[in-house]
């Protein structure tokens, strides 16, 4: 499987404008900010770490809304990772 392949395996539960929408719910401005940094400071003002996009294979924030796209999108680039090493 290519690296190309697994990307488009990897889609994003949330499109930018749903996570803007939820930053504005929480009184969060999105200007200039990347989706990840949005996603961060929504997982903070919900109570949970600010840490989507770093979990490696476990996470321990089950509330978190943002857990299965972040364990997801990681599984991709990890193996993406692997495949780009062979």
């Amino acid at each position: 499987m290519k690296q190309d392949d697994l990307a488009k395996g990897a889609k994003d539960v949330m499109k930018l404008n749903e996570v803007q929408k939820m930053a504005k719910k929480h009184g969060i401005t999105s200007f200039g900010k990347t989706k990840a940094n949005l996603i961060r400071e929504i997982q903070l003002e919900e109570g949970n770490f600010d840490c989507f996009g770093t979990a490696i294979g476990y996470c321990d924030q089950v509330t978190c809304c943002f857990r299965s796209t972040c364990l997801n999108n990681n599984k991709v680039k990890a193996s993406a990772s692997i495949i780009s090493l062979k």
